[in-house]
């Protein structure tokens, strides 16, 4: 999508409804009910007979809004939101598995999707399977009949791998599998999930949609292409809904069982991050990549990994799949961890913590943190290390965060 298209769709996708006042913001919708003009009526509402909201756990203007927002910009069949990315992961895991299925993926994943997987998920029967993506053979080998998707992060968090998803999505379409992926790492501005065989995408909006961490949010995407007829767990509804059984089966039953709907005062925001965020992500992104090349030559920094460095290993699939812009997201390393600890100690520009893409630049150890409760050995099977530092760039002066990391690395 070109920057015309997305800022067009971004600030003038139309209310379904139009506001008796003129608004051309749309309103905060805060109630929970809605009231329908007879009992009859209804009825019809709630069976799903007619359009219409019933109450601001399955549905709500403002939010319904934010989905149709999203569905314009990227082409999806349908969007479900949800109040953070981990309950989109989790609202779209357990729509497609179920007791006895797989689920086959990397290590390479952040820490709350990994546990989801090998804790959460595994005590309900699901089991997962980790190979290389990085590696056709070793995913072909993995996916068996068992297997309800291939789950990956399109650029994995914070080890910065790139897998490459027309790779993917043909081996896991050959065998009839879904491609689930986590795009958070990219915003909608630079990359369209289902040009790239992605079947369902789920994304944090907390992250570059929120406009600089105003809120919680999370959405699922469904591109409607995938023969849900393959599928063990959803092959029966295919036969009554085609290929919208996965978004008939997540509106109808999962999201509003697991009760995790977004809330209508974080929609508002987000559809407000919405219209800034091409402008925004392109700043952060250029900022990124200046920084990522200044670090190359900086004394006392080991290793610096993002996919924008001409000698990364994936920045030749990383230009391919994200263009100029491959994410406002870096890692480096310095000596040890004790040297990690005196760096972030010394920053004045830089703050120390957790979430990306907020507007602020923000730094964080892993190791320590994200991963902290894991063992050493679990750490080391995800290439997790005590010496990476992952940066979020935010909106400052390329000069500015420069000179901090400078002055923390020689203090």
């Amino acid at each position: 999508m070109n920057q015309h298209d997305y800022n067009k769709k971004a600030l003038h996708t139309p209310f379904a409804v139009g506001d008796p006042h003129g608004a051309i913001s749309m309103p905060v919708y805060n109630s929970v009910a809605f009231e329908y003009e007879s009992a009859e009526a209804m009825e019809l509402a709630f069976t799903g007979k007619t359009a219409g909201h019933v109450y601001s756990r399955i549905s709500n203007p403002t939010v319904g809004y934010f989905e149709e927002k999203v569905k314009a910009i990227t082409g999806a069949h349908s969007v479900t939101a949800l109040n953070s990315g981990m309950a989109a992961i989790s609202n779209a895991l357990f729509a497609i598995v179920k007791s006895g299925t797989s689920v086959v993926t990397t290590r390479h994943l952040f820490g709350n999707t990994y546990s989801l997987l090998t804790s959460t998920l595994n005590d309900f029967g699901v089991e997962t399977r980790f190979c290389d993506l990085t590696n056709p053979a070793a995913v072909e080998a993995a996916i068996d009949d068992t297997t309800a998707a291939l789950f990956l992060e399109i650029i994995s968090n914070p080890q910065m791998e790139v897998a490459d998803l027309l790779v993917l999505a043909e081996i896991a379409h050959r065998k009839g599998v879904p491609v689930v992926a986590d795009t958070t790492l990219i915003p909608f501005c630079a990359f369209r999930a289902g040009d790239w065989g992605i079947d369902i995408e789920v994304v944090s909006s907390t992250k570059y949609i929120s406009g600089g961490a105003t809120s919680m949010g999370g959405l699922i995407l469904d591109y409607g292409r995938f023969d849900w007829s393959k599928s063990q767990r959803l092959a029966r509804l295919a036969g009554e809904q085609g290929n919208n059984a996965f978004t008939f089966k997540l509106k109808k039953e999962i999201h509003r069982n697991l009760g995790a709907y977004m809330p209508a005062q974080a929609a508002s925001m987000q559809i407000l991050g919405l219209e800034t965020m091409d402008l925004r992500y392109r700043r952060a992104s250029g900022t990124a990549t200046e920084l990522a090349h200044r670090l190359e030559k900086t004394e006392g920094v080991t290793c610096v990994t993002y996919g924008g460095l001409p000698g990364n290993p994936f920045y030749e699939i990383s230009k391919k799949q994200f263009g100029d812009h491959p994410g406002a997201m870096l890692t480096f390393d310095l000596a040890s961890q004790e040297a990690c600890f005196r760096w972030m100690n010394q920053l004045k520009v830089i703050h120390r913590a957790t979430n990306l893409f907020d507007n602020k630049t923000l730094a964080i150890h892993p190791y320590t943190t994200i991963y902290g409760n894991y063992s050493a050995e679990a750490k080391a099977a995800m290439h997790v290390y005590d010496t990476t530092i992952r940066l979020s760039v935010g909106l400052e002066e390329a000069d500015e965060l420069m000179h901090d990391i400078q002055q923390a690395l020689q203090a």
